[in-house]
């Protein structure tokens, strides 16, 4: 068990005070008895029943106060909750070329648009993760259930030089493998699906990613965006950036992905229609605060009757 609130646990220095008021006035009431010389109304004052009586109401009393205060202090216990550990990784090109306007209003807003739609149509057992890339490849968004933390971090990419889809894929891969304690020995089922206008420029090459993700039986489904007519201006110079649907058909194909176009990315539902089932678990703490209040409850009631069954009077 641990505590939500553990400061207010401070408020238990409060019961031992109590209790050393109680066993002082207890003591003074045992040498008032003894000072007491009209013996015809000693008997009223120290009746000849249990003494052990007297003391129930406000051993339940105090008992009452003590869990009060583990309550306020809102105790939590850890209970672990089976999720899906189902995963999907969404690639986003942000290299320069992604700057053309041949699909509108541009490449890279195309896709970032497609992205969001993609994740927000994700049915919610899927985890999903973000990662962007130009010269090289980052994770922006880990595998998660947050759909509104994914999509965020999509407004967050910017362009930049070079095209590294090898290391895109690469990077997805062990974003996958890190999931949780595990997934390196049992990775999650996983789909990754890249967005780029499809010219690897650097890093490890498009047939090398494709033995990573097939080792892994990772597949791996493209979005092609840009036309044969795209140009980009760059340090003012304009350039041709003719996308290449041939590199990223053969990464999908070759990881028994599927290779799709902007005009058709609404098709993307196949690419989770066939992702399996994997459970995990997280942990999380529930607040059992009202465990202890009812309690408590029982035991103020339990006072109350017992004084009132007794002595006639509530504590």
């Amino acid at each position: 068990m641990t505590f939500l609130s553990p400061g207010r646990l401070g408020m238990l220095a409060l019961i031992p005070l109590l209790i050393a008021v109680y066993v002082l006035l207890q003591l003074r009431r045992r040498r008032y008895t003894v000072r007491f010389t009209n013996l015809a109304l000693l008997a009223q004052v120290a009746p000849r029943r249990p003494g052990w009586r007297r003391h129930v109401a406000a051993g339940l009393f105090l008992a009452m106060l003590t869990l009060m205060c583990i309550g306020y202090a809102r105790p939590a216990t850890a209970v672990k909750i089976p999720r899906d550990r189902a995963t999907v990784m969404v690639a986003i090109d942000v290299s320069l070329s992604m700057m053309a306007r041949d699909v509108a209003p541009n490449r890279f807003e195309a896709a970032k648009t497609a992205a969001k739609k993609f994740i927000a149509d994700l049915p919610a057992r899927f985890n999903v993760g973000v990662v962007g890339f130009a010269g090289n490849a980052s994770v922006v968004a880990s595998p998660t259930g947050d759909r509104t933390a994914a999509m965020n971090s999509i407004d967050g990419l910017v362009l930049a030089k070079r095209t590294a889809i090898g290391e895109a894929v690469f990077t997805c891969l062990g974003s996958i493998r890190s999931y949780d304690a595990q997934a390196g020995q049992d990775p999650p089922p996983a789909h990754i699906v890249l967005l780029s206008d499809g010219d690897n420029t650097t890093g490890r090459s498009v047939p090398e990613a494709v033995d990573a993700a097939r080792a892994v039986r990772v597949p791996v489904s493209t979005i092609a965006f840009g036309t044969e007519y795209g140009t980009v201006e760059i340090d003012g110079e304009t350039t041709p950036v003719e996308v290449n649907k041939l590199t990223l058909s053969s990464l999908a194909e070759g990881t028994d992905g599927k290779a799709y176009e902007a005009a058709d990315g609404d098709q993307l539902s196949e690419v989770y229609a066939n992702i399996g089932t994997s459970l995990g678990w997280r942990t999380e703490h529930r607040d059992i605060a009202a465990r202890f209040t009812g309690i408590a409850l029982l035991f103020a009631l339990a006072a109350a009757g017992a004084s009132l069954y007794w002595f006639s009077r509530i504590p």
